[in-house]
């Protein structure tokens, strides 16, 4: 009776993930909770059942019936989804492609997709078709460690097992509330933060049913998992404490399954939901490339229909998948030494073939149609020296470095201020530094733009870094006190919904801005932003004919009065904003120009300068 609702409860939570990422639930990311939920409560049970049956627990067996029932399914999809990305997604992509593949292949994905801050609550328009795998590499290092330390405690007895489990959960608990905070990536994605959750459901285990006798509590429970499934979004801050609401609600729900009310024993137990419990673990792995890959092809978010044919899809292809390679798989008898030899032999070809898959990034890319052209993708997607040398602020920091270029003798200083809007003027503003004999001192930070307009929380981001390094920067404009500050701002942030008049919110963070600055510059040069791109640029160049990638929109001078204002509008757009203007890509990637591009714009930029007094 007990499998039967938990396979309920599988179902449920491979549904709301699967609605998640097709954009239909806010806060269906919470199934990934469940599972562990389930996954702490099952394990820790076959482990204890062990160590009081015969004494020991057989590691050896155990990790074969990990191994066999996790690894063939993974790869399976792990090598699918990546062939149909090789012929699908442009070929520029590779390098990230192979890298990605690398990372969920060596079991390690969580912690190097946290490093690489690809903030999984965050997505941009083309994000990898892996990067579902962090939760199956937590459960996999959770396996991996989790049966030593139950053995380790058995040997001071149950009590001893209990306080360790206690421990390790409450500890987990404390470091995943604190590191929401402080590093929200690393709390997402890292087994120490996530522990806690596995450690509920094996909790469950030490205590007795007789707990839970009301029948309102399953409710409770179902509850708590609506709530999360439908209350949260992708601007909660998670894990943490909001974690606890879809955690506590599945313990609940597991503990209670003896008092459950028939209605929900009729949805656990249907044949639907056992048949959606049963293929979970495939559904969770196909339905992120298959709904990710085709909008990546594409270059656009996919529309409602075509999501639904996604999710179709993603079923069929788990429940076969289900029937040719899990359960045979799980089932078949096969000797120890052959499964340890399939799975270093399997992990083997994968890390070999995700190397391939990254350095077979072709180095110069032509675009099609009546006017094809050539360009080096290495040098068009290169960002600035400042975000390679440590000087451009991510989302975790709140103080910038020294960062001081051009003419660092020069007793005559421009700051650089702002976001990576900011920075992508960087590579003009140096040469232009250098050939008038003046240093520059950068200061620009990710996703904190200069104007000072108050934003939500979101994944990796953190207002309150945003803040405090703001603080920090117009301390370092005062005392520098520069003959010119450089401002500019990526414009397309969302208001807070506390704010229905995006306008009012933007021109209100000017002003606060200009406020900030009075006195500290008599050159406060604000360069409004660059032209939008609705497509990655380089992706579009490489997959379709040229003149289908200028689709950039015209960016507003959304400057308040008060600042010098340079407008590059013109400079990169006429009646159109091409994606190849006087034969260089404009742009790196979907907002920000090249390198190149902001290099052939130091005339007009020098000009501009010039003219706002600068020079004079």
């Amino acid at each position: 009776m007990r499998v039967l609702q938990i396979q309920g409860l599988r179902a449920f939570a491979a549904i709301v993930v699967t609605l998640f990422h097709a954009r239909m639930v806010p806060g269906g990311f919470i199934g990934v909770d469940i599972f562990y939920v389930i996954s702490g409560y099952l394990i820790t049970g076959l482990i204890l059942r062990e160590l009081d049956s015969t004494g020991k627990l057989d590691l050896g067996a155990f990790y074969q019936r990990r191994i066999k029932r996790l690894l063939p399914t993974s790869i399976f999809v792990l090598f699918a989804t990546a062939l149909v990305s090789w012929f699908v997604l442009p070929s520029i992509n590779r390098d990230e492609l192979g890298r990605d593949f690398f990372a969920a292949a060596a079991y390690i994905s969580n912690y190097l997709f946290a490093w690489w801050e690809n903030d999984y609550q965050n997505l941009d328009a083309t994000p990898s078709p892996f990067i579902h795998y962090w939760s199956l590499a937590v459960e996999e290092q959770f396996y991996l460690v989790w049966p030593v330390l139950l053995i380790f405690f058995a040997r001071k007895g149950k009590r001893a097992i209990l306080l360790g489990v206690l421990t390790i959960t409450t500890l987990s608990l404390v470091l995943s509330i604190y590191q929401t905070q402080s590093s929200p990536i690393w709390a997402f994605y890292s087994l120490s933060t996530r522990a806690w959750e596995l450690g509920i459901g094996a909790l469950l285990l030490f205590i007795p049913s007789r707990f839970f006798p009301y029948r309102f509590l399953p409710w409770a429970g179902l509850t708590a998992l609506f709530v999360a499934s439908f209350g949260f979004s992708d601007g909660t801050a998670f894990p943490g404490v909001n974690a606890l609401l879809p955690v506590l609600g599945t313990a609940l729900l597991i503990a209670t399954i003896a008092v459950w009310p028939p209605i929900l024993n009729d949805l656990s137990n249907n044949r639907v939901s056992q048949w959606l419990g049963k293929i979970s673990y495939p559904l969770y792995l196909w339905h992120w490339p298959v709904l990710v890959i085709p909008s990546s092809a594409l270059g656009r978010p996919l529309t409602l229909l075509e999501r639904f044919l996604c999710i179709i899809l993603t079923v069929i292809l788990a429940d076969v998948t289900n029937r040719v390679i899990e359960e045979p798989l799980r089932h078949m008898k096969i000797a120890p030494k052959k499964i340890y030899l399939a799975a270093l032999a399997t992990t083997a070809t994968s890390l070999a073939v995700a190397v391939f898959i990254s350095t077979s990034v072709p180095a110069l890319v032509s675009t099609s149609g009546k006017t094809a052209f050539t360009f080096n993708l290495a040098e068009v997607v290169a960002k600035p020296i400042v975000v390679g040398d440590g000087c451009h602020v991510s989302h975790r920091g709140n103080r910038s470095g020294y960062c001081t270029y051009g003419d660092i003798k020069s007793k005559k200083t421009i700051v650089l201020y702002g976001d990576s809007h900011a920075a992508q003027w960087f590579p003009a503003l140096e040469k232009i530094a250098i050939k008038k004999g003046i240093k520059l001192v950068s200061l620009t930070k990710s996703a904190c733009p200069a104007v000072d307009a108050p934003r939500d929380d979101r994944g990796g981001f953190k207002y309150i870094n945003c803040a405090q390094w703001r603080k920090y920067s117009y301390q370092r404009i005062n005392e520098i006190k520069p003959i010119a500050v450089i401002m500019s701002s990526f414009q397309y942030f969302s208001a807070p919904d506390k704010y229905p008049d995006p306008e009012l919110w933007w021109r209100n963070g000017q002003i606060k801005l200009l406020n900030s600055l009075k006195g500290a510059s008599e050159n406060l040069i604000y360069i409004s932003d660059t032209p939008h791109p609705k497509v990655d640029i380089p992706s579009c160049l490489a997959t379709r004919k040229a003149f289908e990638c200028d689709t950039s929109e015209k960016s507003l001078n959304l400057v308040v009065p008060g600042f010098k204002v340079i407008d590059p509008t013109p400079w990169l757009c006429t009646d159109i904003c091409p994606a190849v203007k006087d034969s260089i890509v404009a742009y790196r990637d979907r907002s920000h120009i090249s390198i190149a591009m902001s290099i052939h714009l130091i005339p007009l930029l020098e000009s501009a300068l010039k003219e706002k007094g600068l020079f004079a």
